[in-house]
């Protein structure tokens, strides 16, 4: 194995390469961390997220596998047990679901099936989401299956350096994280700082302070919340945009005091609205802060049926303008 170049300083990198870096750190950092997927090796993956990672590396810890979503993630719990941290890339979203009986059944259980004793440090990375304008199993937003599945942990970067950092601290969780990456934004430039976390993995942040709405939401959505509070604010309207990042569990607090402050919420996601997070989350704070609302938590979402031809995308993925409606119904309710 040749030197490995670590990222020492800052730099403004895409998400896809901030995601790289931070594979690469942790690799370096512990022998055990080992990537597995399909043309992950010499090709880099379909999105090149692990580029020049088998040739740093080589090829005994960035492991090319066959198409066989099962197998790939049963392989990666039995080197769990082994003392390996594997970290396992879905090519597609709409390619996890022939892996899901391992995943809900078996990866998320069997650390309390055996008392705690058997940690299942996997990290299952997952290029989720619209905006790319392609076909089915291609394009969509499955995360709730997931975030309803008591043991594993869900988060989803919005930022390259939320990018870098928190794939790390995916790696070094001892419990199964699956880690949503919008791939939409995936060449969308942030700065990174290499010597300090940006916050915890679970932890919930305001990415632009405000006083009237609060609209919240995670991964590629949060770039469209800010274009919506961006309009807004021209024509008046102070939104505060909350990024949630962790999908499960949710660090509620900062979202209850944002609604505290503002009295009204937008929550918004790709997925279909029905029995979804952005349903979860409207019904906790609707529980939680009830008397600070002055008016219903009002919800943003895909529409309810599957997903579209990429000549509809448009139509069904929501946009600013749909955000800002939502936006004036809650302000003039």
């Amino acid at each position: 194995m040749s030197e490995v170049q670590l990222l020492t300083e800052r730099r403004n990198l895409p998400i896809a390469k901030a995601i790289n870096e931070g594979l690469r750190a942790a690799m370096a950092a512990d022998e055990h961390v080992i990537l597995m997927g399909e043309d992950i090796g010499p090709l880099g993956g379909v999105f090149r997220v692990t580029d020049g990672l088998q040739r740093e590396f080589g090829s005994a810890r960035v492991l090319d596998t066959p198409l066989a979503e099962a197998g790939i993630v049963g392989s990666a719990i039995g080197l769990a047990m082994r003392g390996y941290r594997p970290v396992v890339e879905i090519q597609f979203e709409g390619f996890i679901f022939p892996a899901f009986n391992q995943i809900v059944t078996q990866l998320a259980k069997l650390t309390s099936r055996h008392d705690g004793l058997v940690p299942m440090p996997v990290v299952i990375r997952v290029p989720y989401g619209g905006h790319i304008g392609a076909v089915e199993h291609h394009q969509e937003s499955p995360e709730a299956y997931f975030a309803h599945t008591p043991g594993l942990r869900v988060v989803s970067p919005s930022t390259a350096n939320d990018a870098y950092w928190m794939i790390q601290q995916a790696i070094a969780s001892p419990d199964p994280v699956l880690f949503f990456e919008p791939k939409a934004k995936y060449w969308q430039k942030g700065e990174v700082d290499p010597a300090t976390p940006a916050a915890p993995l679970h932890r919930t942040l305001v990415a632009r302070p405000g006083t009237d709405v609060t609209v919240v939401g995670f991964g590629a959505m949060v770039t469209t919340l800010l274009q919506a509070a961006e309009i807004a604010a021209g024509e008046g309207t102070s939104i505060e945009v909350v990024d949630l990042r962790s999908l499960s569990p949710i660090d509620y607090e900062p979202l209850y005091a944002s609604v505290r402050k503002t009295g009204r919420l937008v929550v918004a996601q790709e997925a279909q609205g029905n029995a979804s997070l952005g349903s979860e989350i409207a019904a906790t704070v609707a529980e939680h802060a009830f008397y600070s609302l002055q008016a219903p938590v009002l919800r943003v979402s895909g529409y309810d049926v599957p997903f579209p031809p990429a000549k509809l995308e448009s139509i069904y993925l929501p946009d600013a303008d749909r955000v800002l409606e939502a936006v004036d119904r809650t302000m003039h309710y």
